[in-house]
This record gives C-alpha cells, structure tokens and sequence, in this order.
C-alpha cells in the first residue's frame, strides 16, 4: 500500500506549476518519439516495454520488444514458455534477470488473474520484477491512469526544471511533484511528454539525473562478473542436453586469456553459477551437468 504522499511546495521549485506543465508539454511535442509500444491499451505489451527500457537505450529495444511479443504475444504464451526458450529471446538486451522476473510474472497470472494482468497499482507491484515505476508506467500507458511515474528521464526534468542548483535530490522529494503535474484527463501523453523531454535533456545536457541521489554509474561491463554470467548463461542455452562445469570453466578462460585477461579463478566461477542456478536461470543435474 502506497505511504500518504505530502503535497508539492512549489514555494521551494525554481519554476512555478503553471510554467513548468507549460513548457512539459511544448518540448514534448518539440521531441516527440513515435516508437511501437506507444497508445497501445495492451497492458502486457506496455509491461514488455517498460521491463526492457531499464538499462538499455530504446533504439535496442524496439527490435528486441518486436522480436519477444512476435513469438510470446500474450502473458499465458509467455507463461507456458520454457525458461531456456525465454531467455534465448531475451539474448542481447543483457541483465538477464529481467527476463526471469517477467517469466515468473506471467506464471502468476496465469495461475491468479486469468492470463491478464492486474490493473490496481497494489496488485502490481506484487508482482515479481514490477516495482513502483514500472506499475505506474503499465498504468499510465496502458490504462490512461494517473500516478507517479518517476523513471530516469522524468527524474531529469524534475531534477533540471525544479532543482537546477541542487545536488543529492532524494525521489521523495520530487514524488510530490509528480503526482501533483499528472493530469487524470491524459496522463498518457504527459508522460510521453516529460520522458521525450527527458531524452533530450540528457542529449544535449550534461545528465541532470547526476543530481540524484539514486545516481549510479554503470560500471564497466568487459571483464565484469556481470559480463562472465552473461557468458555463461549463453553457453549452457547453447548445449539442451546439458554441459559440464569444468567444460564451461575452461572455455570461459580460454575467451578471457583471448581478450588479453586473466584466467578465471575457479572459486569466482563457482560462485557465479551457484548464483545463477538459486536465480533459475539453469539447474544442476544429478551428473553435475548444467542444464537450461
């Protein structure tokens, strides 16, 4: 259940409401993107494209999101998908867990609510993967309801607009005004407004959502853990029948030592499957194969 919400201080803003909802929606239809997943009333197709626009660029999501609903169009296809046929869809778009959670929450509809998705905020965000952005993108973008929707292109306009001198901006305090610009007639479109806004303050901007203090950089990906699961996890979806550890180990090595770094350590690799088979990306057989 959503926390009561104090009302937005425009007092403490460096714009006031009515010019910054002004200038929202002028640079909106300035910078307006067509992309595919836009006025669809298609929540399952909504949540696809909210889930993979975390951390990665849209231009790789829009072939990725055409390729995933062609061969899973609907949540119960999706639930009835294996694991392995999931993420070898999912291949490319990279944090592989994503696609997990959306796996496990189409089995959940499927199993509670019929093959459709929840439409309450509540009931969504109890759903595996979907936290309080991504319930509010589904019901905003599918739905036409308002809510606060704070991704990291709304974050850089609140963040640019409303508190251009400050740093460490915490998410509460610009929830407050979120909710206070949402309109109940189009929130839809607001939206698409402050996110294509958003994008294009980024691209011509030193990135405002550094301000935040949520901000992360993304670490380097090459020679990273996360780039030696994503290894690993395409090895064994390439072998159905199973392969052993100590084969996966060794090629693995073999492509490190190839891009002129170290072997990987034998426990470091353990740790990462270990990791990967609790997540149920690919199980242990009783051989000690690792099977999708």
């Amino acid at each position: 259940m959503r926390k009561p919400m104090p009302d937005a201080d425009w007092s403490q803003a460096a714009m006031a409401r009515e010019p910054f909802v002004a200038l929202v929606r002028d640079q909106g239809r300035q910078h307006y993107r067509s992309l595919p997943w836009r006025h669809i009333d298609d929540p399952y197709a909504v949540l696809v494209s909210e889930i993979m626009l975390q951390q990665t660029q849209v231009a790789r999501v829009e072939r990725f999101w055409r390729r995933f609903l062609g061969a899973l169009p609907t949540l119960d296809a999706l639930a009835a998908a294996s694991t392995a046929d999931v993420l070898e869809l999912w291949q490319g778009l990279g944090y592989n867990r994503r696609a997990l959670a959306l796996k496990r929450t189409a089995d959940e509809c499927a199993a509670r609510y019929g093959g459709q998705l929840p439409e309450s905020y509540d009931e969504l965000v109890a759903l595996p993967g979907i936290g309080p952005a991504t319930a509010a993108g589904v019901r905003a973008f599918a739905l036409n309801q308002p809510g606060v929707y704070l991704e990291t292109n709304v974050r850089a306009v609140l963040i640019h607009c409303l508190f251009p001198e400050a740093d460490g901006v915490r998410d509460r305090q610009l929830e407050p005004f979120a909710a206070d610009t949402c309109p109940t007639s189009d929130p839809r479109d607001w939206y698409y407004a402050m996110l294509d806004f958003g994008a294009h303050l980024k691209a011509t901007h030193p990135n405002p959502t550094r301000k935040s203090a949520h901000y992360a950089r993304q670490s380097a990906f090459e020679g990273s853990r996360r780039q030696k699961r994503s290894w690993v996890v395409r090895r064994v979806l390439a072998e159905p029948e199973g392969i052993a550890p100590a084969k996966v180990l060794a090629e693995l090595s073999a492509t490190e030592q190839g891009a002129g770094r170290p072997a990987v350590d034998g426990a470091l690799f353990e740790s990462i499957v270990d990791d990967l088979v609790a997540e149920g990306f690919f199980r242990r057989a009783a051989d000690g194969a690792l099977v999708a």
